[in-house]
């Protein structure tokens, strides 16, 4: 019988790659670094173009034990949630590429300390790290330019830029050397356009991660599919905007569905809540993968043991 070849689609354009973290070398101190991008066609298509980097997992971490996760999710870190070193270590040991530490919303919370805890977690984990703060403009705006300024020639990754802040962010990463995440609310137009406004302020593109956001499974992931699918396409076919790697949070998104948080008064359809939580994330996280997924963000430990099989896998 004659082989079957697949048709071959030719693309001219090709994602960025991008450079999280600084070993010593190179002027900060972790580890390793973790580089993202390059890919020259669809996600995991190996017979059409390169994958030259596998997507990576971030592990989420947060500076005080968080009082929105369920117990069934606190339960997977132990008592490692009440120290954000500890916890810091806890994600390096569970698999983690890169940590990403979030700051919750509390009356301590304030530049000094932020820049005492980001100094606690650099100090307990080699892996590059991402920090976002609690997601007030004013406060955010705050806590990352303290955030840089101590964390400076660490290549961090600081979040999130929107429209209305990204300004002091960028100027605050490009005085210390670190990388933004550029974040819309699902929308083609709206990415690439605060992409341009960041390169604008002198920032090079190789320092901007695109967070296109997204639902949850169940939860309008078909629409941030969709978005994220055309950007791809975008970059694929030449334009220079849309040619970011990607982040997403599906960790954050599929924790706080009903089906992730519901242990009682559900259908007992609906099975084990443990296992239907982990479920929720990683089958999220999966189908964000193939739309183009670079980083992935991650809460459950076992939910980072399946991800890491399938992009084996799927690498492979």
């Amino acid at each position: 019988m004659p082989t079957i070849q697949p048709p071959i689609e030719k693309w001219s354009g090709k994602v960025r790659e991008i450079t999280l973290g600084a070993t010593a070398a190179e002027g900060g101190t972790r580890a390793k670094t973790v580089t993202v991008g390059g890919e020259t066609t669809l996600p995991f298509l190996h017979f059409e173009g390169q994958t030259p980097h596998p997507p990576v997992i971030a592990i989420e971490i947060q500076d005080r034990p968080p009082a929105d996760w369920p117990p069934v999710l606190l339960e997977a870190w132990g008592d490692d949630t009440a120290d954000v070193a500890a916890w810091a270590k806890a994600a390096e040991a569970a698999g983690a590429d890169l940590l990403l530490l979030k700051f919750s919303l509390h009356n301590g919370l304030n530049p000094k300390y932020a820049q005492q805890t980001v100094r606690r977690v650099l100090e307990a984990s080699g892996l590059p790290l991402i920090v976002f703060g609690p997601g007030q403009a004013e406060l955010d705006n705050d806590l990352l330019v303290a955030v840089a300024d101590a964390a400076k020639g660490e290549r961090l990754l600081l979040g999130v830029c929107e429209d209305k802040n990204y300004r002091t962010i960028v100027a605050a990463a490009l005085a210390n050397g670190h990388l933004v995440d550029a974040r819309c609310p699902m929308d083609v137009n709206l990415s690439k356009q605060l992409n341009i406004l960041i390169s604008d302020m002198g920032l090079p593109l190789d320092r901007i991660v695109m967070d296109p956001t997204t639902g949850a499974l169940g939860y309008g992931i078909e629409y941030g599919y969709s978005v994220m699918e055309r950007l791809r396409l975008a970059a694929l076919q030449g334009d220079s905007m849309t040619q970011q790697p990607m982040l997403v949070t599906p960790g954050e998104e599929a924790w706080r569905t009903k089906e992730a948080r519901a242990n009682e008064g559900v259908p007992a359809a609906w099975g084990n809540w443990a296992e239907r939580a982990i479920n929720w994330e990683t089958l999220t996280a999966g189908a964000l993968l193939e739309s183009g997924a670079d980083i992935v963000v991650l809460r459950h430990p076992e939910s980072v043991n399946r991800i890491r099989a399938m992009i084996s896998a799927l690498m492979n």
